[in-house]
């Protein structure tokens, strides 16, 4: 068996995953239920939160592929960044699954360098106000500014309903854009 059974009640494969298998609703609920850095953060911190807050640093022609960054997590955990190096069946499902979630979307499987970017200022962020005190550098961070303001985490609930409402108003604008290019 390579699927997975998700919020909405539909199977989901892992290895052959298709467009038509992702749902908004899936992605938002189970990205509000995911802790960022596999719950060692000082409250319960979501990626679907961790998302929005990307998407907010984006210009609104690149806000929902930010949005979406993480979307990948919603089917397979968020596995964190130095054991994701070193497990490469592990980004073959990962980049598997993202080309459905891409497909689904309409987005490039590439993401625009101000995505990548945005991600870096949150993870700077995240660390600030989330991570315990630690004085160990991380690489990645390196010349990385975080935001001014501070997170403050939201619930589960609030996260997934902030995340699938923007994920609705981004789907649409984009639609708009397609129909009236």
């Amino acid at each position: 068996m390579t699927w997975i059974l998700t919020a909405s009640g539909r199977q989901f494969d892992l290895l052959s995953p298709t467009a038509a298998m992702v749902t908004p609703y899936d992605i938002a609920h189970a990205l509000a239920h995911l802790c960022r850095f596999n719950g060692h953060t000082r409250q319960h911190y979501s990626v679907a939160q961790h998302s929005l807050l990307v998407a907010g640093l984006c210009p609104e022609k690149h806000q929902l592929a930010a949005l979406l960054h993480d979307a990948t997590e919603a089917y397979i955990g968020d596995m964190t960044r130095p054991l994701k190096q070193v497990m490469p069946q592990y980004r073959q499902v990962e980049e598997t699954i993202w080309q459905a979630i891409c497909d689904r979307f309409n987005l490039e499987p590439t993401l625009p360098s101000v995505v990548v970017r945005a991600d870096l200022v949150l993870l700077a962020t995240e660390r600030r106000d989330l991570m315990p005190d630690h004085p160990g550098e991380w690489d990645c961070l390196k010349g990385i500014p975080a935001m001014p303001e501070r997170i403050t985490p939201l619930t589960a609930q609030e996260a997934s309903l902030q995340f699938f409402s923007r994920l609705m108003d981004l789907m649409q604008a984009n639609h708009r854009r397609r129909v009236c290019a």
